[in-house]
């Protein structure tokens, strides 16, 4: 019994339709739920645009911030 091409899975090719389909139901959860709390918070639309389309950004943590040289001085106007 020989096996056709259309017998053969292409497992490479299946991981990546369900990396993507994992990363697209994140994507709805994430911008559902900002929408859920946009709603709460009673905005105006354009603020409630902003907030589903800033949904993906996450703040700073502080391991983050620790040990990386100031691009800015605190006071650049000020005399050195």
């Amino acid at each position: 019994m020989a096996s056709s091409q259309r017998d053969v899975i292409d497992f490479s090719a299946l991981e990546r339709e369900l990396q993507g389909a994992i990363e697209s139901e994140q994507k709805y959860k994430r911008e559902n739920e900002a929408k859920l709390r946009a709603v709460g918070q009673r905005v105006s639309y354009d603020q409630f645009r902003d907030l589903v389309l800033s949904c993906h950004l996450r703040p700073l943590e502080k391991k983050d911030k620790e040990g990386a040289p100031r691009k800015q001085p605190w006071n650049p106007v000020a005399p050195t």
